[in-house]
């Protein structure tokens, strides 16, 4: 089968005049402004390394709140994709963009231009938590939104984060319900990450705002993922794209930034997974058990370094020894077993 092929086209902070107290556009996309940008060029460089079909590429416009651009300025870069599509080279547009800049007026303008997903910067359900995080919205309007999306036809990813000032477990297990209830087809969750020269920064420096530890953030996102995995949502994203700040720390203050954040939490989730199932099928004395899992998953599964037969083996003393197979009719999230 082809790779799919995303080509991001970042978008400056200029789409959103509001100021979330965690964000620094500028930090998280590593893009200024649109001036002197050449969207097409940007295109065709990413085209010219992919050797797929065409069905399978994608033109995606991220960074910052697309649809509160200037008009003519978002028409102009949709056509531009547009082309792209109507010719065959890709196969669809995407973009993200915030609840309150949602409206029929907008939509039509995106169904002319043969846009097929929309990913919707939801944050948080609760209202509590998005005033804490000066978002700007309210969970009503992104109920709103989710709603006229969904009636012209749209695929919809609801983007959520973990780690939010005021934010719970119970804050983020609840947002996640109601992603699903809002009918998203998908989802990206983003522990918090810290930027400096944000307010999110100088509230954690004041001691207004503690960040989460990786740790926690790996705990908290382990149990969103398995609400989202339990409804059969699909998770595209755990954590932001890796940029240079990023992978250096220079831009970072604090927060849940690991370079392998998705697979920790993955990993996260199947342990506890298999601590929950494993009980159940053991047997008196000594047990070898084989853990089955789909293709790609056997990695997740034992956990970084191992460290999940490790808690595993240290937890059931009667398991002498834990194996991890493939198997392509187990599906995604899901785990099979076998004592011999």
């Amino acid at each position: 089968m082809s790779k799919h092929i995303n080509i991001p086209v970042f978008i400056p902070h200029i789409g959103c005049p509001n100021n979330c107290v965690f964000c620094n556009q500028h930090k998280i996309t590593g893009k200024g402004e649109l001036a002197d940008r050449n969207i097409r060029e940007e295109i065709e460089n990413a085209l010219s390394t992919y050797e797929g079909c065409p069905e399978n590429a994608e033109i995606a416009f991220f960074g910052g709140s697309f649809t509160g651009i200037d008009r003519s300025e978002m028409k102009e870069l949709l056509k531009t994709a547009y082309d792209y599509v109507k010719s065959g080279r890709v196969n669809s547009i995407r973009l993200s963009t915030r609840p309150d800049y949602i409206s029929r007026e907008i939509l039509d303008i995106l169904k002319e231009y043969g846009v097929t997903d929309i990913e919707l910067g939801i944050q948080s359900m609760s209202d509590k938590v998005l005033a804490a995080s000066k978002r700007g919205h309210t969970s009503e309007q992104t109920r709103k939104a989710c709603a006229l999306i969904k009636e012209y036809g749209f695929t919809l990813v609801g983007q959520m984060m973990v780690g939010l000032p005021g934010a719970c477990i119970s804050d983020e297990l609840f947002t996640a319900r109601e992603i699903i209830k809002m009918g998203c087809d998908g989802t990206r969750i983003y522990p918090t990450v810290v930027f400096q020269e944000t307010e999110l920064c100088d509230m954690a420096k004041s001691g207004i705002y503690t960040p989460i530890t990786v740790q926690e953030a790996v705990e908290r996102s382990a149990g969103v993922y398995e609400v989202f995995a339990d409804a059969g949502i699909q998770i595209l994203r755990i954590g932001l794209q890796s940029t240079e700040e990023l992978v250096s720390g220079k831009g970072v203050y604090a927060g849940a930034n690991h370079p392998s954040l998705g697979e920790l939490v993955i990993g996260e989730y199947y342990f506890k997974k298999m601590r929950t199932e494993i009980p159940e099928i053991l047997k008196p004395g000594e047990n070898i058990l084989t853990i089955i899992c789909a293709p790609g998953e056997q990695s997740k599964v034992a956990g970084q370094k191992k460290h999940n037969k490790t808690r595993l083996l240290e937890e059931f003393k009667n398991i002498k020894n834990i194996k991890i197979v493939t198997n392509q009719d187990v599906q995604q999230n899901m785990l099979e077993y076998t004592i011999n």
